[in-house]
């Protein structure tokens, strides 16, 4: 039996009681994780991010009141709670609202309709550092990225290695840990090192920001 202390710790945060309950159930189904808090609003999620402390919040977009994206972004921001992830929940329809919550913090988006398998890897991988997009949220988010008129200049790489470039475009890709390495033939510390030093080159927050340098620098192209 697993230890409770080695639990992924997570919070709901949805305005839907029986959804939450639902999501509830399939997270407690599993020994290596634990729903430790529910909520309602934005503003529930914020307190008991702060009061709980969980490694993952899974954050609905609408709720009454605060909501998901300024919530995201108050527990990304706050020091106590900088180090809690945030998968935010949503439709393909508010892809609108996918950019913001990335700008926000956020470090994956799940779609709701998504089959239980993929809750539980989406809750895994951000646990352990990568970013998860649902395909077709990935293939939006970029098309709306790129087509706003930033002034942004594309992330350069002329200081990465081969190698690094070659593991930029496979995130950009959105593959996972595992998944590079196997396609790489390398190790998963090596891959672990590669994206700690493609962060630090790139000056890149998170895995989600490599996914965005990824596609302004022209490795991965949009999904037409």
């Amino acid at each position: 039996m697993n230890d409770p202390r080695t639990r992924i710790r997570v919070v709901i945060a949805d305005d839907q009681p029986l959804l939450r309950h639902s999501l509830a159930a399939v997270i407690n189904a599993n020994p290596d994780m634990t729903v430790v808090g529910e909520a309602g609003t934005g503003h529930e999620a914020i307190r008991l991010s702060a009061e709980l402390r969980p490694d993952v919040v899974l954050m609905d977009i609408r709720m009454p009141g605060t909501d998901g994206i300024t919530a995201t972004r108050h527990i990304t921001a706050d020091a106590a709670t900088e180090s809690v992830k945030v998968i935010v929940l949503t439709m393909f329809e508010l892809d609108e609202y996918v950019r913001a919550a990335l700008q926000a913090g956020a470090s994956g988006f799940l779609l709701k309709d998504s089959h239980p398998d993929r809750l539980l890897d989406a809750i895994r991988r951000t646990h352990h550092g990568e970013s998860l997009f649902a395909p077709r949220v990935l293939t939006r988010l970029i098309e709306v990225y790129l087509a706003q008129p930033t002034g942004a200049k594309p992330a350069s790489l002329d200081a990465l290695t081969k190698r690094e470039t070659e593991v930029l475009t496979l995130v950009g890709r959105g593959l996972s840990n595992d998944e590079i390495a196997s396609r790489l033939v390398i190790s998963i510390k090596t891959v672990k090192t590669h994206i700690g030093s493609l962060l630090s080159k790139l000056q890149a927050r998170d895995r989600a920001h490599l996914v965005i340098a990824a596609y302004e620098s022209d490795l991965v192209q949009p999904a037409r």
